[in-house]
């Protein structure tokens, strides 16, 4: 069973797998090449939901759709770049790793308290522009 954080982040993986078949669909990459790729992605996501011990293959995943796909980049959530961690925050800017740094402190902070922690939600509140008004 996965935890709600670790759910987050198969359902924005599955949101990009979507991304990546309409890009195969589209004709935009050799079909050979996409179909060994996806299979892998499959099986790094049911890896996944089996345990979060080893996110070295998530890592490399990642920064391959970084490297394969560089017209798709921008929609990869970043989330997943601070998830897997290692590589892929070499895709992040500094300023992006503090914010996600202050919003995991905060989620183990919850987590020692025994509370609640809805990662979507601090994350959008996290990256709001410091001209909105906070809820």
């Amino acid at each position: 069973m996965t935890t709600p954080h670790v759910e987050h982040h198969i359902q924005l993986l599955e949101h990009l797998r979507t991304i990546l078949v309409a890009v195969a669909d589209a004709e935009v990459v050799p079909e050979n090449h996409h179909a060994l790729f996806i299979e892998r992605f499959d099986d790094m996501v049911a890896r996944l939901r089996e345990s979060t011990e080893d996110l070295y293959m998530g890592q490399d995943i990642i920064s391959q759709v970084f490297q394969r796909y560089p017209q798709i980049a921008h929609l990869v959530p970043r989330d997943l770049l601070w998830f897997f961690g290692g590589d892929c925050l070499h895709f992040m800017p500094d300023e992006e790793i503090d914010k996600f740094q202050i919003l995991e402190e905060r989620r183990f902070e919850a987590l020692e308290k025994g509370e609640d922690f809805n990662w979507a939600q601090e994350l959008q509140l996290m990256f709001m522009p410091e001209d909105t008004p906070k809820q």
